[in-house]
C-alpha cells in the first residue's frame, strides 16, 4: 500500500519535533515541488526548509558566461546552450551585452537547446561552421555531455564545459564554522546517476541525518519524516526515499563516461570562491572537442571579470541557505523575472525565480527597513 502524502504529513507531525529543526534541501529541483506545493505552509512552524546549492546556473562562474559571450561575439562560430544560461547576467558596462541573450540581439548566432541531442543535431546541419556547445551542469546534465563526447560526436562540436559537482559546496558548508542546518534531503536525480553512497559522508563525518528523496510531495515528506526521526531517536543514517529510481551505486554506464571524458577539478562557484575538487574538465585525450583549447586568447585570465553578483545582489547567501530569496535587498524591486538582476532569479532552479512565480512577493529586508523608518 502506497503511502500518501496526507499520511507522511499526519506522521510528521505526530512524532512531535518541538525544537527548532532546519532542513535543507539541496536540488532546485526540490524547492520548486516544496513552493509549488506549499509545504513550508503545511509542516510544523518550528520545522524550516532551507533552499540550497541545487541552481547549476545560479553558482555557473560569471568568467564562464563572459567567455562564451566573447565567443559568440568575437568568433565565426554558432553558440548553443541550455536555455536558462542565455539570461545569467554579467558585471560590464552597460553599453556591452550583459548576457548571452543580450549577445544573440547584438548579433550573435545563439541559439537555446534543450539537450546535447540537439547540439549533435546542429553540428550536423551546419558542416561548415564551428559550433560551440556552452555546457553548465550538474551531474545530471554533465553525464550526457559526457555520453555524447564518448560516443562520437561530429568533428565541428566543439564545448566550453562548466560542470560542477553537488556534493562538495554540500561538504564545505558542513565544514565551516556555522553549516546553517540540522538535516539533509539529498537531491534524487543526482543520486540516480551517482549513487546514494555520494552523500554518506554527511552522515559519517558529520553525523547529521540524511534522506534522498524525489520530486512529488510524499517522497519529499518523507525524507523530512525520515530525518525528523532520526534527530528525535538519536540515530543518524542515509535513507533512501526514492528507491524507485534511486539504486546502489547509481548509474554505471553513465559513471563510467564521465570517468571517461572528464576529470575532476577544484573550480570556482560564482559568488563563493573555489571549492576543492568541485568541478569537471575534459581530459586530453579529448582537446580535439575542448573549445578553450581551440580558442585559449578567450580563457586567458586577463580576459576574465571578477565573479562577483552585481551590486546588491544577495544570491551567493540564497544559494548557501544563509538567506532566503525574500531576505535579499533586491527581491522583487529592482530583481524580478522580467528583470533579473542576479542568476538566482533567472533560473527555473533559481530559489529567487520559484519563489517569485509560487506566488511570494513580499521583500522582508524592505519590510523591516519601512518598520524602522
Amino acid at each position: 500500500m502506497t503511502t500518501s502524502a496526507a499520511d507522511w504529513l499526519h506522521a510528521l507531525r505526530e512524532l512531535g519535533i518541538e525544537r527548532r529543526v532546519r532542513i535543507m534541501n539541496v536540488c532546485g529541483g526540490h524547492e520548486r515541488s516544496i513552493s509549488m506545493a506549499g509545504l513550508r505552509t503545511a509542516i510544523p512552524d518550528n520545522i524550516e526548509l532551507v533552499p540550497g546549492p541545487g541552481c547549476p546556473v545560479c553558482i555557473c562562474p560569471e568568467e564562464d558566461v563572459f567567455e562564451a559571450i566573447q565567443l559568440a561575439l568575437n568568433e565565426d562560430i554558432i553558440l548553443v546552450a541550455f536555455g536558462d544560461m542565455l539570461r545569467v547576467p554579467v558585471n560590464v558596462p552597460k553599453r556591452e551585452p550583459r548576457s548571452l541573450e543580450q549577445a544573440r540581439a547584438a548579433g550573435g548566432d545563439i541559439r537555446p537547446i534543450a539537450s546535447p541531442t540537439e547540439a549533435v543535431r546542429i553540428a550536423e546541419e551546419n558542416p561548415g561552421k564551428t559550433v560551440v556547445f556552452f555546457a553548465a551542469g550538474f551531474e545530471t546534465t554533465t553525464a550526457p555531455v559526457a555520453a555524447m563526447l564518448a560516443e562520437g560526436a561530429p568533428e565541428n562540436l566543439l564545448v566550453l564545459l562548466s560542470g560542477r559537482l553537488t556534493w562538495p559546496a554540500v561538504a564545505m558548508l558542513l565544514e565551516s564554522e556555522a553549516p546553517g542546518f540540522d538535516a539533509l534531503i539529498a537531491p534524487g536525480h543526482v543520486s540516480t546517476v551517482m549513487g546514494p553512497e555520494e552523500w554518506e559522508f554527511v552522515v559519517d563525518k558529520h553525523d547529521i541525518p540524511a534522506a534522498v528523496a524525489g520530486f512529488r510531495p510524499d517522497t519529499l515528506l518523507a525524507a523530512m519524516y525520515s530525518v525528523l526521526r532520526q534527530l528525535r531517536d538519536g540515530r543518524h543514517f542515509l535513507d533512501n526515499c526514492y528507491p524507485e529510481v534511486v539504486r546502489p551505486g547509481g548509474n554505471p554506464s553513465a559513471r563510467e563516461q564521465l570517468d571517461r571524458v572528464m576529470q575532476v577539478s577544484d573550480s570556482n562557484w560564482r559568488g563563493i570562491g573555489v571549492i576543492p575538487k568541485s568541478g569537471y574538465v575534459l581530459r586530453k585525450e579529448f582537446a580535439a572537442h575542448d573549445a578553450r583549447v581551440h580558442f585559449p586568447s578567450y580563457a586567458d585570465d586577463s580576459r576574465k571579470r571578477v565573479g562577483e553578483m552585481p551590486p546588491g545582489c544577495d544570491c551567493a547567501r540564497v544559494v548557501l541557505g544563509k538567506i532566503y530569496p525574500n531576505q535579499c535587498r533586491l527581491y522583487g524591486l529592482a530583481c524580478t523575472p522580467r528583470k533579473p538582476i542576479g542568476p538566482c532569479m533567472v533560473s527555473d532552479e533559481g530559489a529567487c525565480r520559484i519563489w517569485w512565480s509560487s506566488g511570494r512577493r513580499d521583500n522582508e529586508w524592505e519590510g523591516r527597513k519601512q518598520s524602522v523608518g
